[in-house]
């Protein structure tokens, strides 16, 4: 049974059942898509596949039920399961901020995945291991998956919303390791399209890019851990608004916490008068780009950080109902499995006006960070670490280092922003996890930064 099939019973099952809780939502879901996996030219996963499925939530005296089934036929057995299972833990009072009921049919396609034979995904695979291996026999090893997918999704709730969405999603991620005697080094390079296939291809000088870096950097000193001004590209920048900031702009993070509330107030000053800091899915043909939620709310673009003070941050239906703010289409799930939560879409820093060169201007001793490796972040604490550096030394760029890990305090870091500069790059390679839901596509954006006292870890002075 597909999905289709069973569209034609939503509106009678909402008017024989929304009299009995709060609230209630269906969520229907169709997705296909290919997995590919190359270790060291040898395939591990060459798969095709279809799932379908769907998910209710009800919320009745603020308590919540939630039932996830495969079985489509089943659906009004697992609607009366979330139906009772709300009304048995709820106690208190439903608070969903409200919204204007919507009908639409919506298609975000312009590519499908399913036109290109999977012999062809897998050949560009190879195409890309064989780059990797051809920049130098150091390169030890080498990995390429490809997964591309599409969601056909048809969401109906209780006050008469109902709509159809559709989306397609691709990713390409290509890594070498390289080793000499006990160093070993790894350089990566992952890319993203909401918008063809195309995109993944003639992506050679990149990919080499990767290689090349492995490689380089076996012979490369440390960096000497120490306190700088650093300048960072957009790549890094975006990855430290998304990771850094981003979740900490999660209002499901911050209403049954109240310490973090108080810390994350509206009017709170976090940087200069230049940062500006968004989020939002109405930009299109972004990863994190869609028309509607996963609650049926219309996208839209918060602006969380407006010259510098704390203006916003993102919601679900619940988490702004509770502290009385607007909805802002920020309720996402991965898939029919799990309930949606409140997530990044695109994140990003706005343009500044500091010419490129200028951002280098007067540092005696600092490094150039770009691109990223990895990361993590404990709450307002983060630690990521750069896919390749450089020292500057007397307002340019000098020697290459290695081992360049960034790390601190994030709010003291905004605050350290010395300049922003007038660039601008998307990073569609993002997959977001939280609360058990990873690889969610995600978009991230920034100028180049320059940020004072950075703490740069690396060898030690001792």
């Amino acid at each position: 049974m597909d999905i289709w099939q069973v569209k034609d019973q939503l509106s009678d099952l909402v008017h024989k059942y929304k009299s009995q809780v709060d609230f209630f939502a269906i969520r229907l879901e169709r997705s296909q898509g290919a997995d590919i996996f190359l270790r060291s030219g040898k395939v591990e996963t060459l798969s095709t596949g279809i799932s379908i499925g769907g998910q209710v939530r009800a919320c009745h005296k603020g308590g919540w039920g939630f039932a996830s089934f495969n079985d489509l036929g089943n659906l009004e057995h697992k609607l009366q399961e979330a139906l009772t299972a709300a009304k048995w833990v709820g106690n208190e009072e439903t608070v969903l901020a409200e919204v204007v009921p919507v009908q639409a049919q919506v298609s975000l396609i312009k590519d499908n995945p399913n036109r290109i034979d999977l012999m062809a995904k897998k050949n560009l695979c190879s195409y890309y291991t064989d780059i990797l291996r051809s920049v130098s026999d150091r390169v030890v090893s080498t990995a390429v998956r490809y997964g591309d997918c599409t969601q056909q999704v048809i969401f109906a709730n209780s006050e008469g919303t109902m709509i159809e969405q559709e989306w397609a999603d691709w990713e390409m991620r290509c890594s070498a390791t390289a080793r000499n005697g006990e160093i070993v080094q790894t350089g990566r390079e992952t890319f993203g399209s909401r918008r063809a296939y195309t995109d993944l291809l003639n992506l050679d000088h990149q990919v080499i890019g990767a290689a090349q870096r492995a490689v380089t950097a076996l012979d490369l000193p440390n960096v000497q851990g120490n306190s700088y001004t650093v300048v960072i590209d957009p790549i890094l920048a975006g990855l430290f608004v998304h990771e850094a900031f981003g979740h900490l702009s999660e209002a499901d993070m911050l209403y049954e916490n109240p310490d973090m509330l108080e810390t994350m107030s509206i009017g709170r000053r976090f940087g200069s008068e230049d940062l500006q800091i968004f989020d939002g899915a109405a930009p299109v043909e972004h990863r994190g780009s869609y028309l509607y939620d996963d609650e049926g709310v219309p996208a839209t673009t918060t602006q969380l950080i407006k010259d510098g003070v704390l203006v916003g941050r993102l919601h679900s239906r619940e988490t702004a109902g509770k502290l009385g703010e607007q909805v802002t289409g920020n309720a996402r799930c991965l898939d029919y499995h799990y309930p949606p939560i409140v997530r990044m879409t695109n994140t990003w820093i706005g343009r500044g006006q500091t010419p490129i060169a200028d951002l280098f201007h007067d540092i005696p001793v600092g490094v150039y960070a770009k691109n990223w490796q990895g990361g993590m972040t404990n709450g307002e604490m983060f630690t990521f670490t750069a896919g390749e550096a450089w020292m500057i030394r007397d307002g340019k760029i000098a020697e290459p280092v290695r081992d360049v890990t960034l790390s601190g305090n994030v709010f003291e870091t905004l605050a350290d922003i010395e300049a922003i500069g007038d660039d601008f790059l998307w990073d569609e390679s993002g997959g977001c996890g939280k609360g058990g839901q990873s690889g969610l596509a995600v978009g991230c954006g920034s100028p180049s930064l320059r940020i004072r006292n950075a703490i740069v870890g690396g060898e030690s002075n001792v």
